[in-house]
Parts: structure tokens; C-alpha cells; sequence
């Protein structure tokens, strides 16, 4: 997605905690013939956000699109999950974008425009067993992207989701490699296959864009057709 929006004009700007695999993306994105800024702080840590997000409007100048992307997962049985997982995957998944949204949707407000992309899931809507804690925070992610369009609409403000369906990452290499599970993926998926990152572009070039300004609290699922079918 940093790939697609800075192929079609935006400045892109990457965050993440760990400044080597930060580099590493940035260096990566170059090799595809786009420049990307390096923003070091954790997005669950409130005083980072506060000063990253500082830090990037005054290198780089008003931050028009926010992509809300970090996203854990940890599986286990409901019985059996650990108050402390649940908070890590809620905290990662879900009180980030809350926390990141608030410092920027402040200046957003102020200058009367901009695009909040939010990243759920397939399990904003739908269950699986073991993850429960990940299904919560995708759900939540949903509903507060509905929140911040509804409150911040009226600024001129777009807030939408996208909503992946199985895409090959690598969060989800593991499942891949499994031979049963990729089967079932791709029995269930009516396009049969796995998405390949790529093919989030559209929608994130598309929720970013003027051609989305009367678009709000809208999460566009690019699932192969999961949720149209039974």
C-alpha cells in the first residue's frame, strides 16, 4: 500500500518500533522508485505518538492520509488466553488507531481536510476459533471507524476501512505453509486463492483520493468473495 499511494503521488512516511526493519522497508520501497521518510515510535505508547507525530508535520508538512496498519495476532483457545495477550493484541490492533487518529485527526480538523484508512479484516465481521482477542480488536476497529465519521465528517474528514481478506504476509506465511489450512482457504475463498498484497492498492489509492470525498465510514473488503458466499 506505502508503495501504491507514493506511485501515485502522496509522500509517504513509514512507522514502525524496530528502526532496522523500518530501514529495511524503506530501502525496499526504493528499489521500487519510491523515497520514504522513517518514522521510529510505537503506536501504543501515547507520549511517542504525540511526539512522532510532531516530528513528521514539521519535516515533512501536514499529514493529509493516515493509515492506521499495525495489526498482531495470538491464538489460543478462549478458555485458555492470558489477560496480557488480549491486551497486547487490543492495544496493537485497536487502542493504536484510536490513539494515533486523535493526535492527527486534532490537525486534520484544523485545516478542514483529510483521509483516515483504518486496516480491519475479514474478522470485523465474521469468527474464527483461536481468535478471539484478534477478532474483538478487528470488530472494534470497525465500529471506530464509523465513530471518527460520524464525529469528524462535518471537518471535511474521511474515515474508511479496508477489510483483507487471506492475503500471503508475513503474519500469515505460517498458515500458507500448511497444507490443510491452505486448502481450506482456498476452498472457501470463491476466487480459490490467496490475495497477494498488491491487490490492496486500488482501494487504499481509491480511499486516499478526491474520488472518495463523499465516501465515510465505509469498509471495503477485498476478501475474493469470502463474505458474498455461504
Amino acid at each position: 500500500m506505502a508503495r501504491g499511494l507514493g506511485r501515485a503521488g502522496a509522500t509517504v512516511v513509514l512507522n514502525g518500533r524496530d528502526t532496522e526493519r523500518l530501514e529495511g522497508a524503506a530501502q525496499s520501497l526504493a528499489a521500487h522508485g519510491v523515497a520514504a521518510r522513517k518514522a521510529a515510535f510505537d503506536v501504543t505508547n501515547k507520549s511517542e505518538i504525540v511526539r512522532g507525530v510532531e516530528e513528521v508535520e514539521e519535516a515533512v508538512g501536514p499529514i493529509d492520509i493516515l493509515v492506521n496498519n499495525a495489526g498482531i495476532n495470538r491464538r489460543g483457545a478462549f478458555e485458555d488466553i492470558e489477560e496480557s495477550m488480549w491486551h497486547e493484541v487490543l492495544d496493537t490492533n485497536l487502542t493504536s488507531a484510536f490513539l494515533v487518529a486523535q493526535q492527527v485527526g486534532r490537525r486534520m480538523i484544523g485545516r478542514r481536510r483529510g483521509k483516515i484508512i483504518n486496516i480491519c479484516s475479514l474478522m470485523s465481521e465474521l469468527g474464527r476459533a483461536t481468535t478471539a482477542p484478534y477478532a474483538a480488536s478487528k470488530g472494534g476497529l470497525k465500529m471506530l471507524t464509523r465513530a471518527m465519521a460520524t464525529e469528524w465528517a462535518g471537518h471535511n474528514i474521511q474515515a474508511n476501512g479496508i477489510g483483507p481478506g487471506y492475503f500471503i504476509t508475513d503474519l500469515t506465511r505460517v498458515l500458507a505453509d500448511n497444507k490443510e489450512f491452505d486448502a481450506w482457504i482456498r476452498g472457501r475463498t470463491p476466487a480459490a486463492r490467496w490475495g497477494d498484497p498488491e491487490e490492496l492498492v486500488g482501494a487504499a489509492v481509491f480511499l486516499a483520493s478526491r474520488a472518495s470525498d463523499f465516501v465515510n465510514g465505509q469498509i471495503i473488503y477485498v476478501d475474493g468473495g469470502v463474505l458474498a458466499s455461504l
